[in-house]
């Protein structure tokens, strides 16, 4: 198909800007501290006029209805965009309202979702889902670009059994798309925090997965958040249930089976990942705390399990003094730990911290039972 050159100039600039504000955007996401939300607004605002220029340059551009689609596509990713930056914005002016400032980022998620179907048609988008260290891997991206022609029935990409954003209690599922269905791969199981939901929060392991090849289960909660002041655990079997599915259709390494999870996530990474009859054997909360149920002698599970635990010096919502005493009760357990405090890390999800998860995922292992 012959792609008209107007076409093919306001594409390719409008998309180095783009990419560039949502590389802002995580930036911002990243160092959200709601006292310096004005100097991140800062950073993240001049971005507007670089995108709404060549935004309107291609919303002008007359396009083949065969390319119609794509065109529409990256000009509603791009609206959406200068949306995040714009309520993010306005949310900074008051700082004293943090939960409007996480709101605007919520943004990021679906916009990240409606970019993706175009990753095999656009190479920059294909390798702004990477790693950053591997966006110049050419033979990785030449992986991704050939698998859409594959032809072997396996189900790849991003999945979603029942987790449409008004529903709770499914989950959403990532498989390389360069996967062959034989080699075994690591599961990640990532748990959102409260309010949150797995459809979105897969959004932040997603690149990691895509260049390593790890299979990403971001389930929902039941409720609003995970099974930590309710009598009843509502969420540790269907968990169960889910890795069990994944690991009937898919080649899970069953020595790197992840659970991780942020703030609500990260507490009940622990509350469920020391149970007993899970088949979690590594865990790495992060921004969250020890649940008080398990100093209760129900610490016994985390003897030479390996735990990769992340906290922020400048956690406001649950202070890391918290954290400091749970490392003498992991420690007096036999934890295998990696603690990791974050100077300029407030209470938001470490993105960039996920390779060096990875890393010790593969490095470690559990002892046979």
């Amino acid at each position: 198909m012959r792609v008209p050159a107007a076409v093919i100039d306001a594409i390719g600039g409008l998309l180095p800007p783009l990419l560039g504000t949502l590389d802002r955007v995580e930036w911002v996401q990243r160092h959200l501290y709601p006292p310096l939300a004005g100097q991140l607004a800062e950073e993240l605002a001049p971005r507007s006029d670089l995108v709404a220029d060549p935004l309107r340059a291609l919303e002008g551009v007359d396009c083949p209805d065969d390319l119609r689609f794509m065109r529409e596509r990256l000009v509603d990713v791009s609206r959406r965009t200068l949306d995040l930056v714009t309520a993010f914005v306005d949310a900074s002016r008051s700082p004293g309202d943090p939960i409007a400032l996480y709101r605007a980022l919520r943004r990021f998620a679906p916009l990240q979702e409606a970019l993706y179907p175009l990753a095999p048609v656009f190479e920059p988008v294909s390798r702004w889902f990477l790693e950053p260290a591997r966006r110049h891997d050419d033979d990785l991206v030449a992986r991704l670009s050939a698998a859409p022609l594959r032809e072997d029935g396996v189900q790849v990409g991003v999945l979603h059994g029942k987790n449409e954003r008004d529903h709770r209690g499914g989950f959403s599922l990532y498989v390389p798309e360069w996967s062959d269905g034989q080699a075994t791969m690591p599961l990640i199981v990532a748990l959102h925090g409260g309010h949150g939901h797995g459809r979105d929060f897969l959004w932040s392991w997603l690149r990691e997965a895509r260049s390593r090849g790890a299979l990403v289960l971001s389930p929902t909660s039941r409720d609003r958040t995970w099974s930590l002041m309710s009598r009843e655990d509502v969420d540790a079997e269907p968990l169960r249930e889910m890795v069990a599915f994944v690991s009937e259709r898919y080649a899970v390494d069953r020595a790197r089976i992840l659970l991780t999870g942020m703030s609500d996530g990260a507490t009940y990474t622990f509350l469920c990942g020391l149970r007993d009859d899970m088949p979690f054997t590594h865990l790495a909360p992060a921004c969250g705390v020890l649940h008080p149920l398990l100093l209760d002698g129900r610490l016994a599970r985390a003897r030479d399990l390996p735990i990769y635990l992340i906290h922020g010096a400048l956690d406001w919502m649950f202070p890391v003094q918290a954290t400091r005493m749970s490392l003498e009760f992991l420690r007096a357990a036999g934890a295998r730990l990696v603690y990791r405090e974050i100077a300029d890390l407030s209470h938001t999800y470490p993105r960039d911290e996920n390779p060096r998860i990875l890393d010790w995922l593969m490095e470690s292992s559990t002892p046979p039972a």
